[in-house]
């Protein structure tokens, strides 16, 4: 039996929706032999149902050491090593920012064994599921990290950090996709719903116009990102985890953004614009940290 036969197969607007690209770009895909498997019958291209984006850049590019170790690490549940760390602190600090009232001890713990442990007090459930659903991210950043940024690959973020959550149940939330209901920052106005895919196109289209990118472009693009608020809830979480991806994706030390640092990163989100410096400045700082575990684990950027 031929193999496309079995196998499963979608058109060009569907691998567009699904990824947030324009069809001519797929088609451009398709025709330079950039998605593996993608065929024409007569004048209609036939993808993959599971084809993944084209990485951006060459494919001559080395993967970095960080990159390459947090791939083998995952993929071999290496307990004690960068990757393990990076799931909890990165999970820990990211969930508490946004008021989880679960310590670094419980989501250890969460991560290790699957379970909570047991605890004086009452645990919210959501906030279990959603640190669950965090490490399930980082493990999507970390495999999809060379991949260019796509309103698709936002909205799969998105999906993974909120599927089972409370506010998946309530018909006004749009798990996985752009927000319903104006929301705000801070007590700032963001985006309205109406204008959020635009907004986020333009966002998208301006930064993949560089194929590299310095620390600089990419808190430019958390910046944006945050001050359009794209989804109901969630943007916060979503937006950092972009950056440890991009930052990877570039060859640059990511951070993770503590409890100590959160004022000082709230306030250099608020400046950006005016006083560049105070979220590059706190950025640095995490990186630092960060650089400390990498010289303790032995790991190369």
């Amino acid at each position: 039996m031929p193999i496309e036969d079995i196998m499963e197969y979608i058109s060009v607007i569907q691998f567009a929706e699904k990824y947030g690209i324009s069809e001519r770009t797929v088609r451009n895909y398709c025709s330079g032999g950039k998605i593996e498997g993608a065929f024409l019958t007569g004048k209609t291209w036939n993808i993959p149902a599971d084809a993944a984006l084209p990485k951006r850049g060459s494919a001559r590019e080395k993967v970095s050491p960080l990159l390459k170790t947090l791939r083998e690490q995952k993929s071999s549940r290496l307990k004690g090593g960068i990757y393990h760390r990076t799931q909890i602190d990165l999970t820990y600090n990211s969930n508490h920012m946004e008021g989880s009232r679960l310590t670094h001890d419980q989501t250890r713990f969460i991560y290790e064994t699957n379970t909570i442990g047991i605890s004086d007090s009452s645990v919210n459930v959501d906030d279990i599921v959603e640190t669950i659903n965090h490490f399930r991210c980082i493990d999507f950043i970390i495999d999809h990290a060379e991949e260019r940024l796509t309103e698709g690959l936002v909205k799969q973020l998105h999906l993974l950090l909120k599927s089972g959550t409370s506010d998946s149940l309530k018909d006004w939330f749009a798990v996985g996709d752009y927000k319903k209901l104006p929301n705000e920052v801070a007590g700032e106005k963001t985006s309205l719903p109406q204008e959020v895919s635009s907004h986020m196109k333009t966002l998208l289209s301006g930064y993949n116009n560089s194929r590299r990118h310095t620390l600089e472009d990419i808190l430019d693009f958390h910046v944006r990102f945050e001050r359009i608020h794209p989804f109901q809830d969630g943007n916060g979480r979503v937006g950092r985890l972009l950056m440890f991806k991009e930052c990877l994706a570039n060859s640059i030390v990511p951070f993770i953004i503590t409890d100590e640092l959160k004022m000082f990163y709230y306030r250099g989100l608020r400046e950006w614009g005016h006083i560049n410096g105070y979220l590059m400045d706190t950025c640095l700082t995490a990186q630092d940290a960060y650089k400390e575990l990498l010289d303790y684990f032995k790991v190369s950027l």
